[in-house]
């Protein structure tokens, strides 16, 4: 009786599991996920740096209205006059933007310098159209490597004015072209963000039968439509090999087809995640989800053939990227697609390893193949790959990852323990590699942050630990930076005077409002009582910063100034973030899509992650091999922000964190949720440290 109850009750558990996942693939193929997005979040102010650019999953070319004013991503929603539409950028990062190359301006009459005014807008993701009060209509879209405009105009002259030397923040370099009848094409080159190198691109511009190209002074074209047409395309692809490439990615498809592509693939690439729960909440979801697979770019060609970061073109039998945000985003973009996106993210991982192998820069190199920001911590986010169950060859790349971090910089507090943290993933690495000598030698390197910490940060009555900035920090102030050492929390225990004074430390910081949610410094502190035996107080802050009013200071160098933000943090409109917060290549996406999983990284270099209380009744993961994770929440309500209980496939889960593994393995996850403080739930906690 006792094995037939048995036997009975896992069949039920793998029918549920069966019935879960059959749910999740009905719900992907009769729900427009991509319909629910909002391309113009954050697209307003200093409030994101994003636009509302036809895009696809992960490619390098964006096709996106240029307005004045231009911020960032070279848009801003309530611009009314606009300059033309640009090809590529780099979504949600500073140093005034990346990309805006190859600018094309439609027009009427003679004189293409008069401007275009916005009447209306619309758009979804890969699609983006405006109407403008001369009666000109745009629309564009994109597909992979390849897009297309299409145009109506009123009858008479017209045409279209290109500026082959136009970036974001005057960043040109040079540029060579080649026309045909109806075709131009060349490679630009431009200054990556914070002019920091150089990056290549090569075009391939095919205009309709019957038009006149011109050329009116270096680097500007003019085309001439026939006076009797009301309607022109363009397509354009682009390669970061070479204009034979860019060519061959043009596509016979009408605008409405690739539309419909990209459309396709945008619901393809959405809905590796299905979120069940109050309609808004999902929309706001799938808008931040969306911002999460823009980049890095695709710059490989179908046949393995791409451009290294050495400008030598090499071949290889898989998907290369470029285009890297990684201080940004190590932290939740790249975990995130680690779990939904394995085969992309293999391709991530092989190219970030290759970076060590052609000559690796923590920003860029003089010959990048696409628009890029910066790669500190790439060692990290190999490490952690790897303990993830991605294949990474380090013995390849060794000489190099020891080469970069004994030239890491210890000269500033940040960058001490910043540099300890890469410090520390190198022992790691080298422990893997069986090199225990070397492992020990750079592991008593990384111990030493321990000097610096207590010189900077211990501390906390100077007057200046409030300021941003101080003691030459980057973009913080000591309080937010003391807190950045995720991969030996038990030492940071220890260094503030044991457990009941590292709670004491954390009340007071988030008591007196000192986290800053506008940048990444601090991003991890609302999980650090999850070492804790109050692991509440960080689902309650988890919950807190992604869904309630919070109160935020410290914009640009004001420290606790005057004005504070006071508001909900992520908002479904152009002003959706904290002003000053811009989205950096998806990393604050991220961290709202993880958290409404109810699930973040504790420290990326483990494949480990604390839980929250998810944002929505359920959430289904699909994996790799037809496998999927399903994450329920019994006693789903907007107050119940506290884990009651957990059961994972069916037996209690008596800790408040996750493997990686456990979620690949696919599965049921279920919190038991409640709207007040559980304090006597029995959890065993998970604690990074050096060892």
């Amino acid at each position: 009786m006792i094995k037939k109850t048995f036997v009975n009750s896992v069949l039920a558990f793998f029918l549920i599991v069966q019935a879960s996942a059959s749910v999740a693939q009905n719900s992907l193929q009769n729900d427009d996920i991509a319909g629910k997005v909002n391309v113009f979040l954050g697209t307003s102010g200093d409030h994101g740096q994003l636009s509302p650019a036809a895009s696809y999953p992960f490619s390098m070319l964006s096709i996106g209205p240029q307005t004045y004013p231009k911020l960032h991503a070279g848009y801003e929603y309530e611009a009314k006059r606009f300059l033309g539409f640009t090809h590529n950028r780099f979504e949600g990062v500073g140093c005034q933007g990346s990309g805006g190359n190859l600018l094309i301006k439609p027009f009427l009459g003679k004189d293409p310098s008069l401007d275009l005014i916005k009447s209306s807008q619309k758009g979804s993701p890969g699609y983006y159209q405006v109407n403008f009060t001369n009666k000109i209509k745009a629309e564009l879209t994109v597909f992979e490597k390849m897009g297309m405009h299409r145009y109506q105009f009123p009858l008479g002259e017209k045409g279209f004015y290109i500026d082959l030397s136009y970036t974001l923040a005057n960043k040109f370099v040079a540029e060579e072209h080649q026309l045909g009848k109806n075709t131009i094409s060349g490679w630009i080159q431009a200054r990556t963000t914070c002019n920091a190198g150089t990056y290549k691109i090569y075009y391939y511009l095919e205009f309709g039968q019957g038009v006149k190209i011109t050329e009116t002074e270096p680097h500007k074209l003019m085309v001439q439509l026939p006076e009797t047409s009301r309607n022109a395309e363009i397509k354009v692809a682009f390669s970061s090999v070479s204009m034979n490439y860019a060519e061959a990615s043009l596509s016979k498809s009408s605008f409405d087809q690739i539309r419909d592509k990209s459309h396709k693939g945008w619901n393809e690439a959405l809905s590796k995640i299905i979120v069940n729960g109050d309609s808004a909440r999902k929309k706001l979801f799938y808008s931040l989800l969306y911002r999460t697979l823009q980049s890095p770019y695709i710059i490989s060609e179908s046949d393995g053939t791409f451009r290294s970061t050495d400008g030598q073109v090499r071949q290889v039998n898989e998907v290369r990227y470029n285009g890297w945000a990684v201080w940004d985003n190590y932290r939740t973009q790249l975990p995130l697609l680690s779990i939904g996106w394995p085969n992309q993210y293999q391709g991530m991982v092989n190219s970030l390893a290759h970076l060590y192998e052609s000559g690796k820069k923590d920003f860029a190199t003089q010959t990048e193949p696409s628009n890029t920001v910066r790669t500190e911590h790439a060692i990290v986010v190999l490490l952690d790959s790897y303990r993830k169950g991605y294949h990474v060859d380090f013995s390849k790349i060794a000489d190099s990852l020891i080469k970069e971090v004994d030239h890491l910089d210890f000269s500033k507090p940040d960058k001490a323990l910043e540099s300890s943290y890469d410090t520390w993933a190198l022992s790691e690495i080298l422990s893997i590699l069986k090199k225990p000598e070397l492992s020990e030698k750079y592991k008593q390197k990384a111990l030493d942050y321990k000097k610096y910490w207590n010189k900077d940060f211990k501390d906390i009555s100077k007057p200046d630990v409030d300021k941003v900035q101080a003691r030459g920090l980057y973009q913080g102030t000591i309080w937010q930076y003391r807190w950045f050492v995720p991969f030996d929390v038990k030492g940071l225990v220890a260094l503030m005077g044991g457990m009941d004074q590292y709670v004491k430390q954390l009340d007071h910081f988030f008591d007196e409002d000192m986290y800053n949610h506008a940048n990444e410094p601090d991003l991890q502190v609302p999980g650090m009582y999850n070492v804790t035996t109050m692991p509440w107080k960080s689902q309650e802050l988890m919950h807190r910063f992604a869904v309630d009013t919070v109160i935020q200071y410290y914009f640009n160098d004001n420290s606790k100034g005057i004005d504070p933000f006071i508001g909900v943090v992520y908002k479904n409109e152009p002003k959706a973030y904290i002003r000053t917060m811009d989205d950096d290549g998806g990393a604050m996406s991220a961290w709202y899509a993880l958290t409404a999983c109810g699930i973040m990284p504790a420290c990326p270099g483990w494949p480990i992650y604390y839980l929250n209380v998810p944002l929505f009744s359920s959430v289904t993961i699909s994996l790799a091999n037809h496998k999927t994770f399903h994450i329920k929440v019994n006693n789903y309500g907007a107050h119940n922000k506290y884990i009651k209980s957990i059961t994972l496939n069916g037996k209690p889960l008596q800790r408040n964190y996750l493997t990686q593994d456990e979620m690949m393995q696919g599965g049921n996850l279920v919190f038991e949720a409640s709207a007040k403080i559980e304090k006597d739930v029995p959890l065993e906690v998970w604690m990074s440290e050096i060892r």
